[in-house]
């Protein structure tokens, strides 16, 4: 007779830095915590795609939360297409032998090689607004997680300024309608708690607002726990970053090159549109990180210059200095900033000159994250853009935290990558 698969719920945790941690005595959610070496970039996509390859940012290809598709002149952030994700999958082998695994709300999933997954997919209606759905596999799946939760997920607890715990509480939900699921629950689950990120980058980490949500991560650590040791499943949660209280201004890369001439504005309605079909150089933003594309040689030494002084740059480098991010994806220089500090994509000074999307939350068209769609703005149901108001930020650095229920559990490498290595050779 042969085994029985091995079974693991698998729970990310963003923004789950050990820095939250009373570090004499690391408890939350009846788990024991250790400190995790940290992921460069330390941003979600890439620290996901890091866990599911057992590989870094330079062999898997996801060297942000978004990427800068130069054949298109055009960045793209949190596209959900599984394909970007370079390489194996760790459970590839687990699977060939008949495993299941399924994937709730992870970034990156559609499309993925997984027997279940569930992920947010609104539709944007032609005439404005949007209707909220998450796409899955199989296709009844999010019905059936409706039905056992009593409502469908709220895209506006997920990000933007009414953001919250609500989010979280409804995947824990959803993951343990699924646990219950007899004829789907998979093998090996993997599920995403993102609600600490929201208050630790309103108010930083060291904000009470952030040790209050620090606490629900723990209610919510403990009903997974729970459930899943219920059906027998082991039970490993991590982080991909911990948040930095930000201790100075927002970097702006963008205004310094369009002053230096190396960023093209096309005015339209006197808003200014980056032109990226003619720009020598634009910087995709993400946190404390900023890739800098650059279109011919001749320009990279100004560019570099113009970067490397501006306040808050802790330095600027090629690709190649930073194996872990070296990839044809990335871009012609790479900044990363100053511990407390971080990046902001605009381009211009005048709050007239603002493009349409800076007023709203707009995901995928701002050519960069902005962390101000946090906040609300001045006018009723617009969003923020005064970076000041921003109080963590990620992406350089700082140690994570990881925990398991199974003693035997011992990754021999640290950081994400030692922790996929280890899931791998429990689902041999």
């Amino acid at each position: 007779m042969s085994e029985p698969r091995p079974k693991w719920l698998i729970i990310q945790c963003a923004a789950l830095g050990w820095n939250l941690f009373d570090q004499a005595s690391p408890e939350l959610g009846g788990f024991s915590f250790a400190a995790l070496d940290p992921l460069r970039p330390g941003l979600t996509c890439p620290a996901q795609a890091s866990f599911r390859t057992g590989k870094n940012a330079g062999e898997h290809g996801m060297i942000a939360n978004g990427l800068y598709h130069r054949s298109l002149r055009r960045p793209l952030f949190w596209e959900q297409a599984a394909s970007q994700v370079e390489g194996p999958r760790i459970w590839d082998d687990f699977r060939k032998q008949g495993g299941t695994v399924g994937m709730l709300f992870w970034q990156q999933s559609l499309g993925e090689d997984v027997d279940l997954f569930l992920s947010p997919r609104p539709i944007h209606k032609h005439s404005g607004g949007m209707i909220q759905h998450c796409a899955s596999r199989p296709d009844q799946l999010y019905q059936r997680v409706c039905d056992k939760v009593g409502k469908g997920f709220n895209l506006m607890h997920y990000w933007g300024p009414l953001a919250s715990h609500k989010s979280s509480e409804w995947i824990v939900s959803a993951t343990q309608a699924v646990l219950e699921m007899e004829d789907l629950c998979p093998d090996v689950l993997l599920t995403y708690l993102p609600h600490l990120d929201y208050d630790t980058q309103r108010h930083g980490p060291s904000h009470p607002k952030a040790r209050l949500a620090f606490e629900k991560t723990g209610e919510y650590l403990d009903r997974l726990r729970k459930s899943a040791e219920a059906k027998g499943y082991k039970v490993l949660v991590w982080g991909d970053y911990a948040m930095h209280d930000v201790s100075g201004p927002a970097i702006f890369p963008n205004r310094c090159l369009r002053e230096a001439g190396l960023l093209g504005i096309q005015k339209v309605k006197n808003m200014a549109y980056p032109d990226l079909f003619s720009a020598k150089a634009f910087a995709m933003v993400d946190h404390e990180i900023a890739h800098i594309y650059i279109q011919n040689p001749e320009d990279l030494e100004q560019s570099k210059n113009c970067l490397q002084a501006l306040d808050g740059v802790e330095k600027v480098f090629r690709p190649e200095e930073l194996p872990e991010i070296n990839h044809p994806n990335a871009g012609e220089l790479i900044a990363v900033a100053k511990p407390g500090r971080w990046f902001a994509y605009p381009w211009w000074t005048d709050s007239k000159e603002a493009p349409d999307f800076a007023t709203h939350v707009d995901i995928h068209n701002k050519p960069g994250f902005d962390a101000c769609e946090l906040f609300f703005g001045r006018v009723p149901w617009q969003v923020s853009q005064d970076t000041s108001k921003v109080g963590g930020c990620h992406g350089a650095g700082g140690a994570t935290a990881w925990a398991c229920n199974d003693p035997d559990f011992q990754p021999e490498a640290p950081g994400i990558i030692g922790l996929a290595e280890a899931l791998k050779m429990q689902l041999r």
